[in-house]
């Protein structure tokens, strides 16, 4: 990354899954690895279960731009059932990472509903990772660790080290057990392959 450039970053998630933790704990991981960081929500009254957003950019110099990200270089989706209700992809910068959470029925190779288009997308079972290490509760199992660490998997932006670091630091006495699941989430990324020329041109004709 040049002194001069940004990587933005949105994640989609729903009220009480922990979308604006799953960013903090990115930020403080990438700034832990040397990058200027910064984090906010997107604007308006956080309910439980509704879809909400938050961003991040990460920069090797500071950052001054406070606007909101409209164009981000990868996606997060703490919930693949979102795909069906909100524009995930809006503004995905070709060649950009679309990271879900997928349990098997909300996505799959079917291609239905994951996103076509010019990104690569990559799966993991981010509930079942959280479930299986007791993170949340056994009926809502809270996924923001878990995906954090498939998020330093699949883009390799920043290490599952500095990724643990941050999740210790943020989440102190209950810290042991996201830990784990992050590491679990990092080694059990599935990756689709990126659309061939041919299928892209076949997409937008």
């Amino acid at each position: 990354m040049r002194p001069d450039e940004r990587l933005e970053l949105r994640i989609h998630g729903r009220g009480g899954q922990g979308a604006v933790l799953a960013s903090l704990i990115l930020a403080d991981a990438a700034h832990r690895e040397g990058y200027h960081v910064q984090v906010f929500p997107e604007f308006g009254v956080e309910r439980r279960g509704a879809p909400v957003a938050a961003f991040a950019r990460l920069g090797r110099s500071p950052i001054r731009d406070r606007t909101k990200v409209y164009t981000p270089h990868h996606v997060m989706v703490l919930d693949a059932a979102l795909v069906r209700s909100v524009d995930v992809t809006a503004g995905l910068q070709p060649n950009g990472w679309i990271l879900l959470n997928h349990a098997g029925r909300d996505a799959g190779q079917d291609g239905s509903p994951l996103p076509e288009g010019p990104w690569r997308v990559a799966t993991v079972d981010a509930t079942s990772i959280a479930a299986e290490h007791g993170i949340g509760t056994s009926t809502a199992p809270i996924v923001n660790t878990t995906m954090a660490g498939a998020f330093a998997r699949v883009t390799a932006l920043v290490s599952i080290d500095a990724i643990c670091d941050a999740i210790r630091e943020r989440i102190g006495a209950k810290a042991e057990s996201n830990i784990a699941g992050a590491r679990a989430a990092f080694d059990a990324v599935s990756v689709r392959p990126a659309p061939t020329d041919a299928a892209l041109q076949a997409m937008y004709r």
